[in-house]
């Protein structure tokens, strides 16, 4: 099996849908870019600004191209808006693993349950339809916001690698990795997600 970067990939539940990223999304993201231009103060990736934003798009499209990133839109179904975005990435079909990341939301839809519920679909999607046996995420060291969602969501804290990236401001971060592997989905499924199922 394994993820087919051709595949059109749409993952929903009553709230949210995952969407495939694509260029026509620049329009309804700018203005979250723009009204937070700190939110991904934490990544290496340009932001703030609809320049940045072009960028960040065409080098996640440019990524799936060479099947390395698989990105989508968030869009909240009841507000009938787009709220950010997530992505597969890292992707092995040969060693079954792939990194869920690259997720960003607009300010007034965190702390209600919607990073939860997009991870619920991108694990249950790589797990139970790609036969993926490791999902990998990873954060930097500082992003406590990001570490305890991480957490979580039942995802086991492997370590850190000193002076990973290089950030735009000239910092150079520790990353913190997690992850959670096929057999403990079941487990975490039915205890952290079953108000989700």
């Amino acid at each position: 099996m394994g993820l087919n970067f051709e595949e059109n990939i749409i993952l929903e539940n009553n709230f949210i849908r995952l969407i495939p990223l694509q260029e026509k999304h620049l329009t309804e993201l700018v203005p979250i870019a723009l009204k937070h231009p700190d939110l991904l103060k934490y990544s290496p990736s340009l932001f703030g600004n609809k320049e940045n934003l072009q960028f960040y798009i065409q080098e996640a499209l440019s990524s799936r191209e060479n099947k390395q990133r698989y990105a989508f839109v968030i869009f909240d179904k009841r507000l009938k808006t787009y709220i950010g975005s997530t992505s597969y990435g890292n992707i092995s079909n040969h060693d079954k693993r792939l990194e869920i990341g690259w997720t960003w939301l607009d300010k007034s839809a965190q702390g209600k349950g919607i990073n939860k519920q997009c991870k619920f679909l991108l694990l249950q999607y790589a797990f139970e339809n790609l036969g993926f046996e490791r999902i990998e995420l990873k954060t930097d060291s500082r992003n406590l916001q990001s570490r305890r969602a991480i957490e979580k969501i039942g995802a086991t804290f492997e370590g850190e690698l000193r002076s990973h990236t290089l950030m735009l401001d000239g910092h150079r971060r520790t990353t913190v990795y997690y992850s959670i592997l096929k057999e403990e989905w079941r487990n975490l499924k039915f205890e952290l997600f079953k108000d989700l199922i």
